[in-house]
């Protein structure tokens, strides 16, 4: 290959690369757009414009990124989820017995949940609506911390599968009727109990640890992807708010 062909791939590549940050760089600037409004005014009062507008992009480059407004909530909550996860998972750094990580995981969850009713029917909705819910998220999580106390053999379980899709589904329910008002605030420890139960630990033990001092986590304010506020784009996206949406930024 010539040199001249050379360069000209090189030179192709590196505008691919280019191309890409931009097309990153825009998309966590709408969801971090997206976030901060939502937070403060709701999902049903945020417009697709004023995302646009507080994210400094032009409107057309929305819809290169999100079919809608519902899908940018969506983007919003799961990275939420993942954030708070991570930081659940520092729990198991500081307590050993995978019982007691278990139980404050799932106190933790019921107790988020209730505080921030969005996020708890969004785990709710998007577990029961997709697959593969052991594969994503929280679930991925619940799977991991039962397969350690399976191992560690802190937890009887003669299917583990089975017996890890049905804990799910208590959280589920107990998130549900926490939200719907059938469950008062001590949900919580109730949701613990009925998993390490599940999981072969006797009634009175499964409540004794279920009901103890619950360890803090730190879950960041800004979500593992826009752990820093994006500064402005500069003159390019000033410019691009008449872009039609065909745009690619």
């Amino acid at each position: 290959m010539s040199s001249g062909h050379a360069k000209a791939g090189s030179a192709r590549r590196g505008e691919a690369g280019r191309g890409a940050r931009r097309r990153l760089e825009t998309r966590t600037r709408l969801v971090w757009a997206a976030r901060e409004l939502m937070a403060r005014k709701g999902i049903g009062a945020t417009s697709i414009q004023e995302i646009t507008d507080t994210a400094d992009v032009g409107f057309g480059s929305f819809y290169n990124h999100f079919p809608s407004k519902e899908a940018i909530a969506e983007a919003v909550m799961e990275d939420a989820i993942e954030s708070f996860g991570d930081a659940a998972d520092q729990l198991a750094r500081t307590i050993d017995d995978p019982a007691e990580v278990l139980a404050a995981s799932v106190r933790h969850v019921l107790a988020r949940a209730a505080a921030e009713e969005a996020w708890g029917w969004f785990l709710v909705r998007t577990a029961l609506a997709r697959g593969g819910g052991l594969r994503r998220g929280l679930g991925k999580r619940l799977a991991r911390d039962i397969a350690i106390g399976a191992k560690r053999q802190r937890f009887r379980t003669e299917d583990p599968l089975a017996t890890t899709l049905a804990a799910g589904g208590a959280i589920l329910a107990m998130i549900a009727g926490r939200l719907q008002g059938e469950i008062a605030a001590d949900a919580p420890e109730r949701a613990a109990t009925v998993v390490l139960k599940l999981l072969g630990l006797p009634p009175r033990e499964a409540s004794q640890i279920a009901h103890r001092p619950l360890p803090a986590i730190a879950v960041p304010q800004d979500s593992a992807a826009l752990r820093r506020v994006p500064q402005p784009l500069g003159r390019a996206n000033a410019a691009g708010r008449g872009r039609r949406p065909t745009e690619r930024a």
